[in-house]
């Protein structure tokens, strides 16, 4: 099945700061700000919610539809898409402006100043979604406030269901709007302090969130996650990493396993067993694309963790 992402495709540039921010920060004189910090280590990571979650399905032999908007300095990206088998078809390049970027300067507590650049996400809404794209499946995940909009009517209108995941998007939304969003919605999904910030947006409990749709998802982190769907609730246990080296787009390889598995109309369980491993599998390497298990290794490793047959 095909799969339609609609999201941010970005650059992540983060750079490690060999000391410690509040060793140059005076709270005394914070209100008269002007540090500097040498960053002997940068590099260029490919990140963005929609490209984080096509890259995650095409691991699982998914079928992504990646749509978003780039700038003019997206050619890297757009030579990784192609060498990665994945269609940019609806990836449209916005003359005069650059790819959506973060700048991240981590510290050696692990404390992060980060800027945000969104370029040519802000154009997103130029992507049009109609019936003509043939796709049984959709998710509307972070990007331009205007596209995010356009995107969940338009799924809407053409009888899609889709996931919406706000993410960092949420604080553009009002109460009402994101009313309107979850009930145009078959799925939501956000992380439990979003989950928390959607229960005051709204004014209402994720309980009675989740009966407006088939299933609103909650990831905690290392405590696991928990899916809300058909009146039941469903506690989904963490898998341990090899190791924890950077969560950098754990989320979106989870969220990839959940549309993997609601694709292939697994049952509940088991597809938050696989969101899960997805985003175990991410936490144990550097960036949001550079782990690169295959389809038959995340098989085997569903069986190790779950004792069952995943594909």
């Amino acid at each position: 099945m095909r799969i339609l992402v609609c999201g941010s495709i970005a650059y992540d540039n983060i750079m490690v700061f060999r000391g410690r921010f509040k060793d140059h920060i005076l709270p005394e004189q914070i209100h008269i700000l002007n540090v500097a910090f040498l960053v002997p280590e940068l590099r260029r990571e490919y990140g963005g919610c929609a490209g984080n979650i096509g890259y995650n399905l095409k691991l699982l032999g998914g079928e992504p539809l990646v749509m978003a908007t780039v700038g003019e300095d997206a050619g890297p990206y757009l030579d990784r898409l192609d060498a990665l088998g994945l269609s940019r078809d609806h990836v449209r390049v916005v003359r005069d402006t650059l790819t959506a970027q973060a700048f991240i300067t981590t510290d050696l507590d692990d404390n992060q100043i980060t800027a945000f650049h969104p370029g040519a996400m802000n154009h997103s809404h130029a992507n049009r979604i109609d019936g003509g794209l043939d796709v049984k499946l959709a998710i509307v995940a972070p990007d331009g406030r205007e596209g995010m909009l356009a995107h969940v009517n338009e799924l809407a209108a053409a009888r899609v269901p889709f996931m919406f995941d706000p993410g960092q998007g949420l604080p553009m939304f009002t109460g009402d709007e994101l009313l309107a969003m979850i009930d145009a919605a078959a799925y939501v999904a956000v992380n439990d302090y979003e989950g928390r910030m959607l229960e005051e947006k709204t004014g209402r409990q994720l309980e009675e969130l989740a009966r407006m749709v088939d299933a609103l998802i909650v990831t905690k982190g290392a405590v696991g996650s928990t899916i809300f769907a058909a009146g039941h609730r469903h506690e989904i246990p963490s898998v341990p990493p090899t190791e924890v080296v950077d969560p950098t787009g754990c989320g979106d390889a989870y969220r990839a396993g959940l549309l993997y598995g609601i694709a292939a109309e697994y049952d509940w369980r088991a597809t938050g067993q696989l969101a899960s491993l997805m985003g175990a599998i991410k936490v144990a390497s550097r960036g949001g694309q550079n782990h690169r298990l295959g389809r038959a290794e995340i098989a085997a490793l569903y069986r190790q963790h779950f004792g069952a047959t995943v594909f």
